[in-house]
């Protein structure tokens, strides 16, 4: 099969440039490039459509196509979408309608013929599907990775200060892409039954589709890279790695304690993420600060909790409540951040922690699937991780612990789930054992990439067959490339507002 993946935001190159450093370089892209050289592993021809930036900043995005060392199947082609710099995703919406779909339409016109389905992700990319079958009939998959509606609920958007939250995030456009994307999709892909049965039920996607429909949902799980990841698995940074983690821990931990085992947290410095839940529960718990370290790996910032200057404001804003907390309980030798830069360095440091008694912790506030957890217990670290979301259902199963779920907004309860794994060796163990077997029998992107394939057969054979619903209307400022900015907002301000009161 001739499959391609929509993914406008972000951007793919071989380095993977960018990974974990930006809030659009996020898991989001691990999933597509993974499940795109499965596919290409398994025999097919694929393609990874994004958009191109001509901008002397971000020189990795510039030429129009690219490929993967090894993977002669799988194609990253990069297609101009509005002005030529860098733009973050809330602001790509108009470039798409105008710009990003003609331009595909255009390319594969050119090598004669589209490919025989697509895979789309996040509402960018699910717009895109919609106008693209829109025109040609071609058929698609929707993977939401998160929903616009779920990410107001958490960030408490009120009648208020939707305007407010509006002008940033630009919600009621991405909440009208999602219904779109969902309705006219062949089928959803989701990654837990909980996405699909809690999330898309939201009141914002009421008569969009029907969660219980059988035959427009697919619960396929994400997968980690243990080619990266794995325990057994020594990369070309290993070495060096392990230098840095001491340097690093040298430099922020007090002597008498760098021999300690570390709770390892590693995610964006976003408000969702609660590391301030983290921080909050080591500082609370006396008998956890004498167990561990607490180590903070924050992307792209080398010394974040002595220097924000390179941080963005929201970055800076979750660093000031961290600041705070530290000065307040007197935890300055006792915690340190810095960073680690690349998928490879980052698996090299849970290996080399996972060897001192270390625990992983995911304290966020809501996570949606939870692959960042998956790796770390890939390379043997065991897990404290929220039980809001996706690690629900990964991590417990017809009664056996995988990891330790906890309550985010609960210190206490995130310091006892920590406690449980760093008082005991043996419990330890056995939790590290356990989410290493979980992740190789349940997690692994070969696995992934044959759940897709398994529904896009079906789609081709019969496109048609999986979608019951009469069909949303495509609103007039994404069907119309001459719309103004303005056109038809206030009505879909007006939609959203009656359902958030």
């Amino acid at each position: 099969m001739h499959i391609a993946f929509l993914n406008p935001q972000g951007n793919f190159d071989p380095q993977d440039s960018y990974w974990t450093e930006h809030a659009d370089f996020g898991g989001q892209l691990v999933y597509v490039k993974q499940v795109a050289l499965a596919m290409a592993e398994l025999g097919h021809t694929v393609d990874i459509l994004t958009r191109q930036i001509l901008d002397p900043e971000w020189p990795e995005f510039r030429t129009p196509e690219d490929r993967y060392t090894g993977a002669p199947n799988v194609r990253i082609l990069r297609l101009p979408a509005g002005p030529p710099a860098f733009l973050r995703k809330e602001l790509l919406w108009p470039h798409l309608v105008q710009n990003w779909v003609p331009n595909i339409l255009d390319f594969y016109a050119k090598e004669g013929g589209l490919p025989q389905a697509f895979t789309t992700h996040y509402a960018d990319g699910g717009l895109a599907g919609v106008l693209i079958e829109d025109r040609t009939g071609t058929p698609f998959t929707f993977t939401a990775h998160s929903l616009g509606a779920q990410k107001m609920d958490k960030l408490g958007v009120t009648p208020e200060n939707l305007e407010e939250m509006n002008a940033y995030y630009h919600f009621a456009r991405r909440l009208v892409a999602e219904r779109l994307s969902m309705n006219r999709s062949a089928v959803n892909v989701t990654s837990t039954h909980q996405e699909r049965f809690e999330q898309y039920a939201h009141p914002a996607y009421h008569d969009a589709v029907d969660v219980t429909d059988d035959q427009r949902f697919a619960v396929i799980p994400p997968g980690v890279n243990l080619a990266i990841f794995d325990k057994e698995v020594v990369n070309a940074n290993e070495d060096k790695t392990r230098a840095h983690v001491r340097a690093m821990c040298q430099r922020d931990i007090v002597s008498s304690r760098q021999e300690l085992p570390a709770v390892v947290a590693s995610s964006r410095l976003d408000p969702k993420k609660n590391l301030i839940g983290l921080v909050r529960a080591f500082a609370q718990s006396p008998a956890l600060q004498s167990r561990a370290n607490l180590l903070l790996f924050s992307g792209a910032l080398d010394d974040p909790l002595h220097d924000d200057s390179q941080a963005s404001p929201i970055e800076r804003q979750v660093l000031v409540e961290i600041r705070k907390v530290v000065e307040a309980h007197h935890l300055w030798g006792k915690i340190g951040a810095f960073a680690l830069r690349g998928q490879s360095s980052l698996a090299a440091a849970y290996r080399f922690l996972a060897e001192q008694g270390s625990v992983f912790a995911l304290t966020a506030l809501y996570e949606p699937f939870g692959l960042a957890p998956l790796e770390a217990a890939a390379a043997g670290l065991p897990l404290v991780v929220t039980k809001n979301g996706g690690p629900s259902e990964s991590l417990r199963d017809r009664g056996v612990e995988y990891g330790v779920l906890v309550d985010p907004e609960d210190p206490q309860e995130i310091a006892r789930g920590l406690l449980r794994l760093l008082e005991d060796r043996d419990t330890w163990v056995a939790f590290a054992q356990r989410g290493r077997q979980r992740v190789l029998a349940h997690y692994t992107w070969e696995r992934t990439a044959e759940g897709y394939l398994t529904h896009l057969r079906a789609i081709v054979a019969a496109p048609e067959a999986r979608r019951a619903e009469p069909l949303l209307p495509i609103h007039p400022y994404f069907s119309d490339p001459t719309a103004g900015e303005d056109v038809g907002l206030d009505e879909l301000q007006n939609y959203y507002l009656d359902r958030l009161r």
